[in-house]
Order: structure tokens, then C-alpha cells, then sequence
């Protein structure tokens, strides 16, 4: 286990939310009688994210702490919500939600606090910084997409420009091996040079000072597959020197997981990191059944020592782009070029043989699927695909009169391969057995949403808008997988010990006062493939830095949030 590391914080100041608490809240304790809290939280169960059992207390906040956990039915306060017969519980963290862009277009990010989450660690391999010009070109549709303008290079300011909007949510990102990879070379497929790669460790270096938690990869998705193992470790390197960590979408989780699993191992002794592997799944129903040979695998390394632990979000679809089915060597250069070769009469030949030939050397998502039925069309950026969303590619092909590889390879091009898209490609038991594990923790997997406005445009996987209620629903309630309290410890202490989040995580006196407070038995997801925009119930309120952003089950118009700055983070002169 790597040395505890120390959180700094910065966002809001504590009086703001003080002020605002009081403007939102009932006034109580005026008189003589001094105001001792800003807000308790009285008559709840307590689940304090360890994994203890419940407990009956009061929760009393002040300057956005906790200041005490006890029988404060004495003390007064400015505010008072009473929890008789309902949980209180850490906020909850998610361990990937990619809302680096949707947190500019929205702040409230609605779809995050009505499952209960309070902090979101972004950042899966390209990532909101650093920028120069040719990164900037490369992700100026997923910019128009949200109608932002980037105005920022540096994750200082890109940060400096959450702090001045303000969010519903804290954000901690990890610098991408993707997005320091192309802000050198570009999307070519090519080693780094000496010089390069001195020139990417630097970058590295320099986010982490910045605040950056670690170092995040996506080695799926071209051109990080480029990227050799020697490559990630050097980079990895460097975060750790600043208390970080590596955090991994492996090179495959299909047919090549082991391998896969044995290059994440080696990044993690060789570069002396911690490593989380994102979105723990065993892909294509050739590999169902899997699942227990990956567990004890991890379970191998973490008895020899390697710090590795996972997240999931425990649905049975995954999501990402539709351009992810085309091989990696017809990405070499970028987006234009990969449109071109899918143009190309005898290269569109050549890709389609290596889709409909199984192969370890990629993570080829046709081979993982049980046909076209498999491929839901999530997001499109092009106005006449809009109403292909919801639809899946067997409808496609059928609407297109064209085969299926055919109706993909036209739909890449023309979305200017852009398409987002839910695949459906695990098995239940799998799923189920990584939920189980003590080391896994709780992802998203998906930018915050909110069923109106621009994001309510897009047509997400369902997991935007209902992982954590879903799994309090399915496998807390109904299958009785997990306990709640083991659940909470998933969505709260674990992750912010992965994290390194001293502060977060646990109700303890002196932490960040993040809480969710709700009845169990009543919280669910609405969220479906067919309609996902619709926000989880039953999180009756949601405080962030001891401001409600929700309360009494509505949305207030708080934005307390803070920037969560890493290890390595040193404050700007």
C-alpha cells in the first residue's frame, strides 16, 4: 500500500456556503442562545462508509465539516433536517464519470446528485488537459457537441474556470497517457523518440503539480495502443514520484484480458504506482465464466504485494465509441484518415477480415457481441443520424439495406466518428462476482446528464443516470449480493482510500461534510436503454461541503463543489 496521501481542496469558500445554507434553510437558534451548527442532521441511521453496521446519531455541520457526530437534540442551528427513519451516509464518489465537459455545458449536473454522488474522479485517457493546438483541433466536436468554448491550456486553467462557474459536484481528473501521447506525436502509429518521451514526462510532471490525482490510460482506443508497455511505465513513473497513481482501461478485456492483466501488473511493480483498472468486466460471451480467473489473478498480485484495485458499474452493457470496432492500424493518423481508409474499396476489405477474425493482438468488439443486435446507438453529432438514437445497428442495417460491418463502417463515416454507442457483451455472473470483491469500487462510466437542456439531447447508456440507485435496488434489496453498508463502503470509503482522499469518504469529525440521506427501501432507477433520461428517486437530500444541492428531494441552486486537487499539487505563486 502506498503512503497516505494528503488531499487539498479548494472551491467555494466555507462562508459562501455558510451564507447560502442559511438562505436556503429554516433559521432556527436565534435569541440568546448562540447558533452552535449551520446544519444537523438529526434522528438518523447512520452508515458511516467503513462498512459498520448502522448506528442512531446526529450529524452537526459547521464551515462545511463535520464538527460532531452524537445527540445534539440540544444544540441549535441554523437548519435542521430530520432523518427519522432513513440512512445518513457519506456522499458517494464515482470513480470514473467523464463529466470533465458536460460539468462546463451544465454545473448541476442533475444526474450525478440524484444517484447520491457528491465527488466524481474524471479522466480516462484523453483528458481536459494539458491543451495545445493540435489537441484542441482534435476534440473541437466533442467542444461544439456542448457549445464550449475551450478557453483553458493548463489544468490550472481549466480548474480556475470551474472554481469561477461553481458545480454541483467536486472533480478530481487524472492527466491522460492519451492526451500527453498526442499533444507530442499526434494520433500516429510510432514509438515516442527519447526526446518525445522526455517531453511527455515533463507534461506528466507538470499536471501532477497542477493537481492532476495520477496518471489515467485508455488503451483501447487509438492512439493509445501505440503506446508500448516501456512508454506507460515512464510516464506512470513520474506520477508516482508525486504520490499518484495509474489508473487503466486495459489493452483488452476479451480475449486478451490475462495478457492484459499481466502488462497492468508489470506497470504496477516496475513503476512503483498504485493502479486502479477501470470498468472491471470480462468481454464476449466467448470469455463468460471468466471472471473468477481475473479475480485471482488481482488476488495473486495484491498477496505479492501490488497495490491494484478495480471499479465497476455492474450493468451487462459497456459504452463507448462505434469507432472503437474498427481495428487500431486504421486509426494510424487520426478521425480523417480512418474515414478515408473506411472509403477505400480494398482497405474497408481489410477491415472488415480483421473484425470477423477472432485475435489477442486487439480488443475486437465484434467478436464480443452475439450479432448487430448488440449495438445500440447511444449519441450521434450529425442531425439527420438523431433519429437513429435509441435504435440498434441490426435496425440500421435493415433501415440502410446494407450488411451490418457495412452499416457500421457508413455510420462511422458518416457521424464523422463521432457515434456513441452501448454494447451488449457480459454475463450476469461475471458481473455480479466483480461487484462482490472487497477492492471494487463504484464507476459511472458517463458524463453527468439532465433531462432537459443540451445534455438532455443525448440518449446515454442507462448507468449516467442510475448506477449507484441501481445497485442499492438490484443487488442490495432484491438479491441481497451486498449489504448496505458493504455498498455504501464501495460508493464512499474505498474509493476515497484509493484516491487518497484523507478528507472525504467517511462520517467522521473534521471531513468534508458530503451526505446523502435516504430510505433504502426506497430508492430506485428509472433509468432504461430505451429512455435513460430520467433521474434516479429516493436521495431525499444530498449535501456537498455541508450545502444541500438537494433537498426534500428537489434540486436547489447551490453549487458547492470543490476542485479536488492530488498529491502532488502545489498551490500557484
Amino acid at each position: 500500500m502506498r503512503m497516505r496521501r494528503r488531499l487539498l481542496s479548494s472551491g467555494l469558500a466555507g462562508l459562501g456556503a455558510v451564507m447560502l445554507v442559511t438562505a436556503i434553510g429554516l433559521v432556527r437558534g436565534q435569541g440568546s442562545a448562540p447558533i452552535e451548527y449551520d446544519l444537523v442532521i438529526r434522528n438518523g441511521h447512520i452508515i458511516d462508509g467503513t462498512g459498520s453496521p448502522w448506528y442512531a446519531g446526529d450529524v452537526g455541520i459547521r464551515g462545511g465539516r463535520i464538527a460532531a457526530i452524537g445527540d445534539l437534540s440540544g444544540a441549535p442551528a441554523r437548519q435542521v433536517i430530520d432523518a427519522a427513519g432513513r440512512v445518513v451516509a457519506p456522499g458517494f464518489i464515482d470513480m470514473l464519470g467523464q463529466s470533465e465537459l458536460a460539468i462546463l455545458a451544465d454545473p448541476h449536473v442533475e444526474s450525478k446528485l440524484f444517484q447520491g454522488i457528491t465527488t466524481e474522479i474524471t479522466g480516462e485517457g484523453d483528458t481536459v488537459g494539458p491543451q495545445n493546438e493540435r489537441t484542441l483541433e482534435d476534440s473541437k466536436r466533442q467542444f461544439a457537441h456542448y457549445g464550449i468554448t475551450p478557453d483553458w491550456r493548463s489544468f490550472t486553467q481549466y480548474f480556475a474556470r470551474l472554481q469561477k462557474q461553481g458545480m454541483g459536484i467536486n472533480l478530481g481528473t487524472y492527466v491522460g497517457a492519451t492526451q500527453v501521447r498526442r499533444y507530442v506525436i499526434g494520433d500516429d502509429d510510432r514509438a515516442a523518440t527519447p526526446a518525445e518521451l522526455d517531453q511527455m514526462k515533463a507534461l506528466v510532471a507538470e499536471a501532477m503539480r497542477e493537481g492532476a490525482l495520477g496518471l489515467s490510460s485508455a488503451l483501447e482506443y487509438p492512439p493509445a495502443p501505440y503506446a508500448s508497455t516501456q512508454e506507460l511505465i515512464a510516464l506512470a513513473s513520474v506520477s508516482a514520484k508525486y504520490g499518484g497513481i495509474y489508473a487503466t482501461h486495459m489493452r483488452n478485456e476479451g480475449d486478451g484480458e490475462m495478457a492484459a492483466l499481466e502488462e497492468t501488473a508489470r506497470i504496477a511493480r516496475e513503476a512503483h504506482t498504485a493502479v486502479e483498472i477501470f470498468h472491471l468486466k470480462t468481454a464476449g460471451k466467448p470469455n463468460w465464466g471468466k471472471m473468477p480467473q481475473v479475480v485471482a489473478f488481482i488476488d495473486k498480485m495484491r498477496g505479492e504485494g501490488l497495490d491494484i484495485e478495480a471499479d465497476t458499474y455492474a450493468y451487462t452493457a459497456w459504452a463507448n465509441d462505434l469507432a472503437a470496432f474498427i481495428p487500431p492500424w486504421a486509426h494510424d493518423g487520426g478521425d480523417a484518415k480512418m474515414i478515408e481508409r473506411l472509403k477505400d474499396p480494398v482497405l474497408r476489405a481489410r477491415i472488415r477480415k480483421d473484425m470477423e477474425t477472432p485475435s489477442q493482438a486487439w480488443d475486437n468488439e465484434w467478436q464480443e457481441i452475439a450479432g448487430p443486435q448488440g449495438i445500440l446507438i447511444a449519441s450521434v453529432e450529425n442531425p439527420e443520424l438523431i433519429p437513429l438514437q435509441g435504435k440498434t445497428i441490426a435496425d440500421v442495417a435493415k433501415l440502410w439495406h446494407e450488411d451490418p460491418i457495412d452499416a457500421i463502417c457508413d455510420m462511422i463515416i458518416k457521424d464523422h466518428a463521432f457515434t456513441g454507442v452501448a454494447v451488449f457483451g457480459m454475463s450476469e455472473p461475471d458481473v455480479e462476482l466483480a461487484l462482490r470483491q472487497p477492492w471494487v469500487s463504484i464507476d459511472n462510466d458517463y458524463s453527468g446528464g439532465s433531462p432537459t437542456g443540451i445534455l438532455g439531447k443525448e440518449h446515454p447508456h442507462p448507468r449516467a443516470y442510475g448506477t449507484f440507485p441501481r445497485i442499492i435496488r438490484k443487488f442490495v434489496r432484491q438479491e441481497h449480493l451486498l449489504s448496505l453498508p458493504e455498498a455504501i463502503r464501495k460508493f464512499s470509503a474505498l474509493p476515497a482510500q484509493r484516491e487518497g482522499l484523507a478528507d472525504r469518504g467517511v462520517l467522521k469529525k473534521g471531513m468534508w461534510a458530503d451526505i446523502a440521506v435516504f430510505d433504502p427501501a426506497k430508492v430506485r432507477d428509472l433509468a432504461t436503454y430505451q429512455h435513460p433520461n430520467q433521474l434516479s428517486v429516493g436521495m431525499d437530500d444530498v449535501l456537498v461541503n455541508g450545502v444541500p444541492e438537494i433537498l426534500d428531494g428537489k434540486l436547489t441552486p447551490a453549487l458547492a463543489g470543490k476542485v479536488i486537487y492530488g498529491p502532488g499539487y502545489q498551490e500557484p505563486r
